[in-house]
């Protein structure tokens, strides 16, 4: 049996799942786009294709196999993009959970049953109906979990609203020792200069006590601010409306040294550099069209 194990972002990771962008089907017409930036590109023409994808994906795999992670893929469904793990179910400490995603990406959790069949079923949990919730909304973070929610009356008019106020409920009452401390995200259904998808469009910790933040991803101001001041400013790098969107937060660390980079991030990974990180780079802007990065397309499942 397998022993999950993610109390934080950064500690050495050991197993992990890494979406598979084969057979991932036809361009999505307009009305398809789950979210503005998807819906930009497919109006425009450059909609990413399979086979860069697939490539951009490959280099991911690599640099896991370069510091013994066991990776492992979901079983290819056929027409269906299955790139994003990270949206169908997370981890915190020794449980999974089964996100309640939109309804026709149900079929994308089945397809992880390889890694599903080595955990004891008591550990893999279904939050009730109510309770809507992504993996790119939780961060846990030591006593921390982190939490992006949108719980504005008109909550259902955004397809970018993901995770609600029920969900930051159910995760408090999960973990009664810790502290959930929760975000509210600006959403956007048109605009992905405006809009951030999940907590990891605009923020992410990396090492031990540093982070990668976007003002204006925060509706609340002192919500940001808490931020900054809990990991203190000189820790902060923070990122422009453009770099948001171009997901410079979506970096994905394979420990408290080594963070895993888009190659076009200058800015960022000169910082990181300078911080002492190791930096892998690899292509990743094909992927970025869909509004989602490296930490979109992975779920860990085991950190030292």
């Amino acid at each position: 049996m397998m022993q999950l194990n993610i109390v934080d972002e950064t500690s050495p990771l050991k197993a992990v799942i890494l979406g598979t962008a084969e057979s991932c089907g036809p361009v999505p017409s307009p009305e398809e786009a789950y979210d503005p930036k998807s819906l930009e590109h497919i109006l425009a023409g450059t909609y990413p294709k399979e086979v860069d994808m697939v490539e951009e994906m490959e280099a991911f795999a690599q640099v896991f196999h370069k510091y013994g992670v066991k990776v492992y893929r979901p079983s290819v469904l056929k027409d269906c993009n299955q790139i994003f793990s990270r949206d169908i179910a997370f981890v915190i400490e020794d449980k999974l959970f089964h996100a309640n995603i939109l309804p026709d990406r149900e079929r994308e959790f089945v397809a992880i049953h390889e890694v599903l069949d080595e955990i004891d079923p008591n550990k893999i949990i279904r939050p009730p109906a109510e309770v809507h919730i992504e993996g790119g909304d939780i961060m846990p973070w030591n006593d921390y979990i982190f939490m992006g929610t949108y719980t504005g009356p008109d909550y259902a008019d955004f397809i970018t609203a993901r995770t609600n106020k029920e969900a930051v409920e159910y995760i408090r009452e999960m973990f009664p020792h810790k502290t959930v401390k929760s975000f509210e995200l600006r959403k956007s259904n048109t605009d992905p200069k405006e809009n951030a998808l999940h907590l990891d469009c605009c923020f992410q910790p990396v090492g031990k006590d540093k982070a990668i933040l976007h003002k204006n991803g925060f509706l609340v101001e002192e919500e940001y601010q808490w931020l900054v001041d809990y990991f203190g400013k000189e820790n902060v790098f923070e990122i422009t409306k453009d770099e948001m969107y171009q997901m410079f937060s979506n970096v994905f660390s394979i420990s408290p040294e080594v963070v895993v980079s888009e190659k076009n991030f200058t800015r960022l990974n000169n910082w990181l550099r300078d911080q002492g990180f190791t930096v892998e780079e690899i292509p990743y802007a094909e992927i970025a069209k869909q509004e989602g990065l490296l930490r979109c397309s992975t779920m860990p499942l085991i950190r030292a």
